[in-house]
């Protein structure tokens, strides 16, 4: 009998087509390289896990940054290996996502070498170190990503995409301001093409009371049943965001809760989270072919 990720990836390649998705046995069949580079703090030396593109592709494609959640980049079953065979199927599972577009995809390990790679449980917000600062810190990690994904020569440098994750997706936001720590003045060309945001926490330190200005397109998903963070919050700070000017979109899944496109079981037996899953992914795909494609002319 398939399995419901099988059954999943079906009903997305029905819908649409045009668009690659990844098979089902991708995850197990194809491990990401492991890298490192230097955060935009200047200091601190991350850990990366690069997808290549799995399809045929030109020699120098564009690219995409993921930042993970509060749980970090590995599954909660890796009991001491931290390495790219325990990296998160939610992880995983996007990695070959992209890699499926003819895209180069990087997942960014920020927390493991500052000494938590197993992350944080629920509710620990208050207790986390301001050294994981998801406003001041990760923006600097997600930038340091972008740093080194230009230095490749397989990647096409003025265009690469950022996508987070709960804690990651609040990184994200705060990485798309125009105010952004690492980045001078960021542009679409200079800094990241567009953004992904996934049941991110809205508060952001209180940084952005007027609503963020981003300089590049966002678009922010969640769950009207998520338990962790507040999807009106979100809707809030979107809706103060567009009246500064930001091209920033929010769509919000009903009775889909945190984490809704984590393809273990556990979340996808939920009829709300396979329903938002089917939507997300191709909503995804769409968005970021249209921002990462060449413009006119070039």
């Amino acid at each position: 009998m398939n399995s419901p990720y099988v059954i999943l990836l079906a009903a997305i390649a029905a819908a649409i087509p045009a668009l690659a998705i990844p098979s089902a046995d991708a995850t197990v069949t194809s491990l990401p390289e492991r890298v490192t580079f230097i955060s935009a703090d200047g200091r601190t030396t991350l850990v990366g896990y690069v997808f290549l593109p799995e399809v045929p592709h030109p020699a120098r494609t564009p690219a995409v940054v993921m930042m993970h959640g509060r749980a970090g980049a590995y599954s909660s079953a890796a009991k001491g290996e931290y390495d790219a065979s325990t990296l998160s199927k939610r992880h995983q599972q996007w990695g070959h996502i992209w890699a499926q577009q003819g895209y180069l995809a990087i997942m960014v390990d920020d927390f493991g070498p500052r000494g938590y790679p197993r992350g944080f449980p629920r509710f620990s917000y208050d207790s986390r170190p301001d050294e994981l600062n998801e406003v001041t810190v990760r923006p600097l990690d997600a930038y340091g990503a972008l740093a080194y994904l230009r230095t490749r020569s397989d990647v096409v440098a003025d265009r690469i995409a950022l996508q987070g994750w709960s804690n990651g997706a609040s990184a994200t936001l705060a990485a798309m301001s125009a105010t952004a720590p690492g980045i001078t003045a960021p542009t679409p060309a200079t800094g990241f093409r567009a953004g992904l945001a996934f049941y991110p926490a809205c508060g952001l330190k209180d940084q952005f009371p007027d609503g963020i200005k981003t300089y590049a397109p966002v678009r922010v998903f969640h769950g009207s049943g998520d338990e962790e963070v507040s999807p009106r919050r979100c809707a809030e700070l979107v809706a103060r965001s567009q009246a500064i000017g930001s091209d920033i979109q929010f769509e919000l899944y009903p009775d889909a809760t945190h984490g809704f496109d984590d393809p273990n079981p556990k979340r996808q037996d939920d009829d709300a989270n396979a329903s938002a899953t089917r939507d997300v992914i191709p909503r995804a795909i769409g968005f970021f072919a249209g921002a990462l494609r060449p413009l006119s002319g070039e």
